[in-house]
């Protein structure tokens, strides 16, 4: 069910919004019989939809015989409630669909616990439409009916495990910050963009790893996962793939999240993914962009990377080319799964390292162990020889790297 607000280009947005479902809905397991749209001033406080098009609904879903009606848009407890009883079947939203197909997707205990936390969250305030089965008793002072203690039981019974999520999850971020400290000095990228990108096809072919999952459906990544990647010139990066994000993402979600998404927030250089054979691939890059300033990341270097170039016709390609490079300069264009098809990025994180961590020559004493071990542990060592009881290495190392090296008495020069 599909019910944009009036507005400019809402009626064309809506079709490929409503396949984009279609394919949420397939991914949760889900066989669509029917569609239903109508276009809306604003929505109905109490049933989203005008009481016409709740008959239409409910006529359409009967005939159909399906079981479950899902809304593209966040359904309020009341709205979800009340469309219930209008139409007799079982009403799902956008948000509690993606909720849904996390939970299935989840493999890890992280992951786990973060699609509960959402999940928790999202139940709290529909407690009561969930519990519509029980006997309520009217009575006077004093006197509760079974459902209303039963509400108050589960709900405490929510608090406490949100409780102890955020808890869990608190300690798997301090722990995923100690393991970040651990690769201080060498490059990190992290690859973002909107779900079946490619993210991690480009991560597979780049890292030349087969075990990286990959699959040709909605949300195939949910957990964070860090490859080497050899970029030329004896240089490498850190690359991570992460989960893809989607328009009307829920809030709850992305809170989760956090965790994970924090390996974003360390990274060097954020790598957008966009699906260039996309029709809409400039609203799927406003949604990811939208996302990563609820993040904080927006000011994070980031190189826009159009994927799936493959995809388009050689007019198609050249023209989208032209368009970036005024808009984008930077800009690359690869397809993960042609010949070779991944050496422009592989050339541009090259680039990027080069451009973070010029080449220096360190000259410190010969028999300054600790810093040689600094060196080799946060820099890329290149050379090294000794003249004298002096240690000459040539390597590079970020700015911080230099400062400390200056600090303990070594003398750092660029080449």
């Amino acid at each position: 069910m599909g019910a944009p607000l009036k507005r400019a280009g809402a009626r064309k947005a809506m079709e490929e919004h409503l396949r984009e479902l279609e394919r949420l809905a397939d991914t949760a397991g889900a066989e669509v019989v029917g569609e239903l749209t109508q276009q809306i001033e604003r929505p109905h406080p109490g049933t989203y939809l005008g009481a016409g098009k709740l008959d239409e609904l409910r006529a359409r879903a009967a005939d159909s015989g399906a079981t479950v009606v899902i809304f593209d848009d966040e359904l309020s407890p009341t709205q979800g409630k009340n469309i219930e009883d209008a139409i007799g079947r079982r009403v799902v939203d956008r948000a509690e669909l993606i909720l849904d197909i996390f939970a299935t997707r989840a493999r890890t205990s992280e992951a786990k616990m973060q699609v509960e936390l959402a999940q928790l969250e999202y139940m709290l305030p529909r407690l009561t439409r969930m519990w519509t089965h029980l006997e309520k008793t009217r009575g006077g002072i004093g006197m509760r009916g079974p459902g209303e203690t039963q509400l108050e039981t589960d709900r405490r019974l929510i608090h406490h495990r949100i409780k102890l999520l955020k808890q869990r999850l608190a300690e798997v971020m301090k722990s995923r910050t100690v393991q970040r400290s651990s690769r201080q000095g060498v490059f990190k990228a992290s690859l973002v963009g909107y779900t079946n990108a490619g993210k991690s096809s480009i991560l597979r072919g780049l890292a030349a790893d087969a075990e990286v999952f990959v699959e040709d459906r909605l949300f195939a990544t949910l957990d964070p996962l860090t490859r080497e990647v050899a970029v030329g010139d004896r240089a490498s990066v850190l690359l991570t793939d992460t989960v893809g994000f989607i328009r009307k993402l829920p809030h709850h979600l992305v809170a989760s999240f956090r965790a994970t998404l924090e390996e974003t927030r360390d990274a060097d250089l954020l790598l957008h993914v966009i699906d260039a054979s996309h029709p809409m691939w400039e609203d799927q890059r406003q949604v990811v962009d939208q996302v990563l300033e609820e993040l904080g990341l927006e000011e994070k270097p980031t190189l826009l990377v159009f994927n799936k170039i493959d995809s388009l016709s050689d007019e198609a390609l050249l023209a989208l080319q032209a368009r970036m490079a005024q808009a984008s300069p930077s800009a690359i264009f690869v397809s993960a799964t042609a010949e070779d098809g991944l050496e422009p990025l592989r050339r541009a994180l090259a680039a990027a390292v080069r451009q973070r961590r010029p080449v220096s020559e360190i000259r410190l004493p010969a028999a300054d162990g600790k810093l040689l071990a600094a060196i080799h542990r946060e820099g890329e060592v290149l050379e090294q020889r000794t003249e004298g009881d002096r240690l000459i290495v040539r390597a590079r190392v970020g700015e911080a790297l230099a400062g400390k090296l200056r600090s303990a008495g070594a003398e750092v020069a660029a080449v």
